[in-house]
């Protein structure tokens, strides 16, 4: 893998209610009019315009990404997705991989250059963390492979667990597989 795109990551533990970039992601419910967990605490620190904006969207399917501002939040944008309910159905990381791409692609259409994701489908809708990180840096990875106007991609994990497992596997991507 490329070190340089590779570098293009931040992984952290925190509240991504206030970072300091052009877009977060929300791991909304499919009618993005707030819930619990991440979807919850963006809500809350946006203020009421986020929902009102919300309202008149219509929802997001599973997979699917729509942009709003930030209203009072750091970021000037919310992109909010709806991750998988996790079943362990084939399709499961099909649709989380989409979350990922849907979310990057309205980024760059957007001409943001800074966006954080938290652990999508990891909280409610309980995909399990260390299959949800491969996707998430897999598809990152695949589509900054292809793009140069994302220049930072933060991660940033509710609990130090996420976090580790998420720097363990970025680790991995880093490290070059030696031959005999």
């Amino acid at each position: 893998m490329n070190n340089e795109i590779l570098s293009k990551f931040e992984i952290m533990q925190g509240d991504i209610t206030r970072l300091e970039v052009d877009a977060i992601v929300n791991a909304a419910n499919s009618s993005l009019l707030g819930g619990g967990g991440v979807d919850g605490a963006i809500h809350r620190a946006a203020g009421p315009e986020l929902l009102a904006e919300c309202k008149t969207i219509g929802g997001c399917p599973a997979g699917e990404a729509r942009i709003t501002n930030g209203y009072n939040l750091p970021a000037r944008y919310v992109i909010h997705t709806v991750g998988p309910v996790y079943s362990g159905a084939p399709s499961d990381p099909q649709v989380l991989r989409n979350c990922y791409e849907n979310c990057l692609f309205l980024a760059v259409q957007h001409r943001i250059s800074t966006v954080a994701f938290p652990a999508i489908g990891c909280g409610a809708y309980q995909y399990p963390i260390a299959e949800a990180t491969r996707i998430a840096l897999t598809a990152s990875y695949n589509f900054l492979n292809n793009n140069n106007i994302i220049k930072k991609i933060h991660f940033v994990l509710f609990s130090k667990g996420d976090q580790d497992e998420y720097t363990r596997q970025l680790k991995e991507l880093k490290e070059p597989l030696l031959s005999p």
